[in-house]
């Protein structure tokens, strides 16, 4: 396999995994009093994956005003999947922090996740499985740096 045909099957990877999480995120919204709508959804899950931002870590990550970002941590913060703690530091500043019903939430997502991955490594050999997580560890630190 030529370098073509391996970022060929890592798109088709990543594709194949956002598809898995889109599917499982939209069956998990729905149209009822304290749901998250999908905007709500990416933001709450953006603000796990940063590891409790502040407002304007949040806002400067996905490129819109503090303003705006403060509507969306109000709205989650009302619907209990969010809490503001105020900084050690700086008591004027808050850091997020989801709440047991975000990581409730997420992680009914995740466990389809791990079983289709844990599946389809069932037919890797023990080698092959050592050498992918040493190949995933070293892509993972690269794109980690861009982001």
């Amino acid at each position: 396999m030529g370098m073509s045909g391996l970022l060929e099957a890592v798109s088709d990877l990543y594709r194949n995994l956002r598809l898995s999480h889109y599917r499982n995120l939209f069956g998990q919204l729905r149209e009822k009093a304290g749901s998250l709508s999908a905007t709500e959804a990416f933001s709450a899950e953006v603000i796990y994956l940063l590891d409790h931002p502040t407002i304007g870590e949040f806002a400067d990550f996905i490129g819109i005003s503090q303003p705006n970002a403060s509507y969306k941590v109000t709205s989650l913060v009302a619907k209990g999947y969010l809490e503001r703690i105020s900084s050690d530091e700086d008591h004027r500043e808050a850091h997020l922090c989801v709440t047991k019903k975000f990581l409730d939430y997420y992680g009914r997502q995740l466990p389809d996740m791990k079983s289709a991955v844990s599946f389809a490594l069932a037919s890797f050999t023990e080698a092959e499985i050592l050498l992918l997580g040493k190949l995933f560890g070293k892509l993972n630190q690269h794109l980690a740096a861009k982001a």
